[in-house]
């Protein structure tokens, strides 16, 4: 399959997703492993001991039964620490045979091992692989969030690897992950200024920005209080956004919406947009537990439970009753990058028909 092929098998079910239920999901969301070295101000994952996840022949079976992925993101915990990590891509790659893989990175493992899996993912010749590089703040505070110290050096110099890959393989894409929280509020402009010493060729098209959402079946943070204030953030936001440059292309016109739904979002705690949860995707822990995303944690069934056929999950009565719920707009408002996108995809299509 051409990677025009695969790109348009990701368009066509987004476009779809708009007019009818999908017989299957063309996003996952997996989450890997919950195993993390940070230890987050923002996030509680560190502080959960997994046990039983999901083991690689069980994905096998899994990527062999459920072929409608056209998007996968790759999450964890840190899924550099999952040491079949290739093993598990290049299974959803030969089945489903993606258009997009997108993996976060704590940048925390070795330099060299994070190196060697990158490339080998890359020669698996998946059309687009999306790498995003967290960093929360300059160097002192970066590390004072992250909880280790070093952490903002080894994202830089993770950084500045991808750069030299990014020269041998186009299909590489590759930001740096911004989290606005009450720990870093105000203060992306001097982490920007930080960033730009070490690294002369960064811009504002170089960082994602999220803003610190509460999840108890993902973070397990509703105890940390990380939201910000509205108002400010909201002015952050799109001081950040007007100093972007205009870019051509799929990657800056969806950051661009995003961002502007980030917007609203924090003035208004409203999503912009209905979610696609359900309709387009689904999140899948590491113990097989699938939910509409991975900030509702309303589980629908278990994939253990049905042999690995999703279908029997995706099409059951808990799922109907998930879709009526987020029909009257009753699931979780909110606005991440794992479940915006997808909303962001369909109705940018929708509305180009």
């Amino acid at each position: 399959m051409s990677n025009i092929d695969r790109l348009l098998s990701l368009a066509i079910p987004a476009i779809r997703s708009n007019i009818s239920m999908l017989k299957a999901p063309y996003k996952l969301t997996f989450s890997i492993t919950y195993s993390c070295q940070s230890r987050c101000a923002t996030c509680n994952i560190w502080q959960i001991k997994p046990s039983n996840e999901l083991l690689l022949d069980e994905i096998k079976k899994f990527a062999d039964r459920n072929k409608s992925f056209r998007w996968i993101e790759i999450t964890g915990g840190e899924p550099f620490l999952r040491k079949d990590l290739v093993e598990i891509i290049r299974a959803f790659n030969e089945t489903s045979k993606p258009y997009l893989f997108t993996m976060p990175t704590n940048s925390l493992c070795n330099i060299n091992m994070i190196k060697g899996q990158i490339s080998k993912i890359l020669d698996l010749g998946i059309p687009k692989l999306s790498i995003t590089v967290s960093l929360d703040g300059y160097r002192e505070l970066h590390d004072k969030i992250r909880g280790v110290k070093g952490n903002y050096d080894k994202a830089i110099n993770v950084f500045r690897m991808l750069e030299e890959l990014k020269s041998e393989h186009s299909n590489l894409f590759f930001v740096f992950g911004y989290t606005i929280s009450k720990f870093n509020q105000g203060m992306f402009e001097k982490t920007f200024n930080s960033v730009k010493e070490e690294i002369p060729s960064i811009t504002y098209n170089n960082f994602h920005i999220n803003l610190g959402q509460v999840s108890d079946i993902y973070y397990s943070n509703s105890d940390l209080g990380i939201k910000p204030g509205q108002v400010e953030v909201a002015k952050e936001i799109r001081q950040i956004r007007e100093k972007r440059k205009a870019e051509i292309g799929a990657i800056p016109l969806i950051e661009n919406a995003f961002l502007k739904g980030l917007e609203r979002y924090s003035e208004t705690g409203k999503a912009p947009i209905k979610s696609r949860s359900m309709d387009a995707s689904l999140f899948l822990d590491s113990y097989g537990n699938v939910f509409p995303s991975i900030m509702w944690d309303k589980k629908i069934g278990n994939v253990r439970d049905v042999d690995y056929d999703l279908s029997k999950i995706w099409h059951s009565r808990e799922a109907a009753q998930a879709r009526s719920e987020i029909k009257k707009g009753k699931d979780p408002e909110n606005w991440t990058a794992c479940e915006a996108y997808q909303s962001i995809i369909g109705d940018i299509l929708h509305n180009l028909l």
